[in-house]
């Protein structure tokens, strides 16, 4: 027990002595050459914080009737983004929801990744610590976690096969296995909330479907929580919310952060093209662009008056050798709040997400030309293409 408590001191002192990097690069290079102390494994995140609609000093309404007084600011500072939490409570939830958290979440324009949402970088990186402590233990073999359901009842697949025998590459396809899957945990939450799930009765989220920003915004928080993993800070959640607190500002600056100021110029720039400033939360066209690709290989959104290239980020399609495809995956099983959706044969998979995407896609054009024709504009917008 000694040896143990003596072993776990040494790498907490390794781990501070360390400071932590990220590198924004298309591909990820990072891998582990220690197979580091991991956290117990944890419950998953409890829910998703609440996330920002496009645009800023949005204007709101409930049942119809416009909410008078109330306008979300919406916008943050690269260098005052507050502690990180990893979002296993209610209580969480609750404080960020009413903006009492230490947390800061909204949006922040970047040169080089577009607009930034913070609630869906935060959100994925702990989707993807959640999925890493539960894999790493179990990797190769076959079992499944069944998660809350949303619109569809949510499975991870997990399948057998043979891991490396090397402790260190076990860590880190684990790392990058959870990565991918917490990735298309976030790809299905936007084609949920185009298909009609509600995580408050009553609230349509169709707003913030495939909204520009969104999944670039997660594959970011992926790519943190993976960096922070293979640097050992899953080796406990005080570890792991330290490291996103000094991951994240740095990887905002990599991608050109700007102020708030700054940002509020660059959603002015493209008000009545991307989205509709007169318009209130949650109505469906306050967001006039939206980006239906589903995929973890992803160029940014940027507005057509920005002249820096676009930073592409992605996740490797095979780690070690292996398929992370071959591996497991998030399946989506039909349920009775489906009633929007073609019901599957057996259940939906990330194969399935460009065709569902697709779809969205081809029927919010149609509306979008429908509701210039009744308002007799004539420059309808048009979504963006799948990348």
């Amino acid at each position: 027990m000694r040896s143990v408590a003596l072993l776990f001191l040494l790498f907490t002192a390794a781990l501070s002595a360390k400071p932590l990097e990220t590198l924004v690069t298309s591909q990820p290079i990072n891998e582990s050459r220690i197979a580091w102390p991991v956290t117990a494994p944890l419950p998953p995140p409890g829910g998703l914080r609440p996330c920002c609609a496009f645009g800023y000093d949005l204007k709101a309404q409930a049942w119809g009737i416009p909410v008078p007084f109330y306008q979300l600011g919406n916008l943050v500072d690269a260098d005052r983004l507050g502690s990180h939490h990893y979002n296993d409570s209610a209580f969480n939830a609750i404080s960020n929801l009413l903006g009492v958290g230490s947390e800061q979440l909204g949006l922040i324009y970047t040169h080089r990744g577009g607009f930034i949402d913070i609630a869906h970088v935060r959100d994925t990186a702990d989707n993807t610590l959640f999925l890493f402590s539960q894999l790493l233990p179990r990797l190769g073999q076959q079992w499944h976690i069944d998660l809350s359901p949303e619109l569809a009842t949510r499975r991870i697949r997990l399948n057998a096969f043979s891991p490396p025998q090397d402790a260190a590459q076990r860590y880190t396809l684990a790392a990058y296995l959870a990565g991918e899957i917490a990735f298309q945990m976030a790809a299905w939450h936007e084609i949920a909330q185009w298909y009609g799930y509600r995580s408050v009765p009553g609230f349509s989220e169709e707003v913030s479907a495939f909204s520009p920003e969104d999944l670039y915004s997660n594959l970011l928080g992926a790519r943190l929580a993976i960096d922070a993993i293979l640097q050992g800070q899953a080796v406990s959640l005080t570890a792991y919310n330290s490291a996103m607190e000094r991951l994240l500002p740095q990887a905002l600056h990599q991608l050109g952060a700007v102020s708030i100021a700054a940002t509020q110029r660059q959603f002015d720039g493209i008000d009545g093209d991307w989205w509709d400033s007169h318009r209130r939360v949650p109505e469906k066209f306050l967001v006039l662009k939206r980006d239906y690709a589903t995929g973890s290989n992803r160029l940014p959104a940027l507005p057509p008056f920005e002249k820096t290239a676009p930073q592409r980020l992605m996740l490797p399609l095979q780690v070690q050798g292996l398929r992370l495809a071959d591996l497991g995956e998030l399946q989506l099983w039909p349920t009775d709040d489906m009633r929007n959706l073609t019901a599957p044969a057996h259940y939906y998979r990330p194969q399935d997400f460009n065709g569902l995407a697709l779809h969205a896609r081809a029927a919010d054009a149609q509306q979008i030309l429908r509701n210039a024709r009744q308002t007799g504009g004539d420059k309808p917008q048009t979504p963006l293409r799948n990348k």
